[in-house]
């Protein structure tokens, strides 16, 4: 019995979302006509026609292409139900061929489904300096469709348009973005806007060894990081993990060629020669707009 109602549980989960998406129409057959006479779907629902009377009845669309019936032909017997669904918008009249006059007439509407965009984002983190892969696709698969994508940086009210791609087979369109800080992207075609793709951006820590127990550090952003805190680490072999040597302060430089802005550290270390070390710029210190930033590891 316990086994029983679990199946049965789970078959009304699934009537549940079988719902959720395509819905089922009745058009009840009486002795006076159909009722309703007239309905409007959207393509992929289904109208089942219920014969409510004491004799059969068949239904007789005058125009077939797209229309899948069962049975076919759709005679239904007393008390009998048959479906019927449509691959195509359109307007769709039917009657009952063995009945004259215009008692047994109907029509059906199909509409075609709303407009839906969908949007993905690779790599989801990315270093200061790299691009991010932008990829949606338009429900209807309609190809030529202009499609704008927008973009909303850290610390803005707005999202503003980067560019308009069309549409390709399937609905599909791509755009390469390059991102500067933590961004959200969203994709829109007239009235219909996609969910929103977050990139989150990594500042671009490059570590060098300059001379015996010296180093430098160049943060790339598109801010300054001047007077943050660097962790310099090494990597512990025995506790399997990198521990902190020292603290590092970064200052400003010129260098940067727009939007890109620098900033650097030159400093010293004790650490003996031949350990694996890098430099870690930590959340507290990159902010809300950065992910925490890792310099490529090197040698002492």
């Amino acid at each position: 019995m316990r086994k029983l109602l679990l199946l049965l549980a789970a078959l009304g989960v699934l009537a549940v979302s079988g719902a959720a998406g395509a819905k089922t129409v009745t058009v009840t057959i009486t002795k006076n006509g159909y009722v309703p006479k007239t309905v409007t779907i959207v393509q992929g629902d289904t109208v089942q026609f219920t014969n409510g009377d004491t004799v059969a009845h068949q239904v007789v669309f005058k125009t077939t292409t797209g229309v899948t019936c069962t049975p076919n032909p759709l005679v239904i017997q007393p008390a009998a139900s048959g479906t019927c669904t449509f691959a195509n918008a359109g307007s769709y009249s039917y009657s009952d061929p063995n009945v004259k006059g215009n008692t047994y007439r109907g029509s059906i509407t199909v509409t075609a489904p709303p407009e839906s965009l969908s949007l993905t984002g690779k790599p989801a983190i990315l270093i200061f300096g790299a691009k991010v892969t932008l990829a949606g696709t338009l429900s209807t698969q309609k190809v030529g469709e202009n499609i704008d994508i927008l973009a909303q940086p850290c610390g803005t009210n707005a999202a503003t348009k980067l560019a308009t791609v069309a549409t390709t087979t399937g609905g599909a369109f791509t755009y390469t973005a390059a991102a500067l800080q933590n961004t959200a992207y969203t994709s829109k075609l007239r009235a219909t806007t996609s969910n929103a793709v977050t990139v989150r951006v990594r500042p671009a820590l490059r570590l060098v060894k300059v001379a015996a127990h010296r180093f430098s550090l160049r943060v790339s952003g598109a801010q300054s990081f001047a007077g943050k805190y660097a962790s310099f680490q090494r990597y512990n072999g025995t506790l399997g993990r990198w521990v902190a040597v020292k603290t590092v302060t970064l200052k400003a430089s010129t260098a940067g060629v727009a939007p890109t802005v620098l900033s650097t550290a030159s400093f010293r270390s004790t650490i003996k020669a031949r350990l694996r070390v890098r430099v870690a710029l930590g959340q507290a210190q990159v902010g809300s707009c950065y992910a925490p930033g890792l310099s490529n590891a090197i040698y002492s």
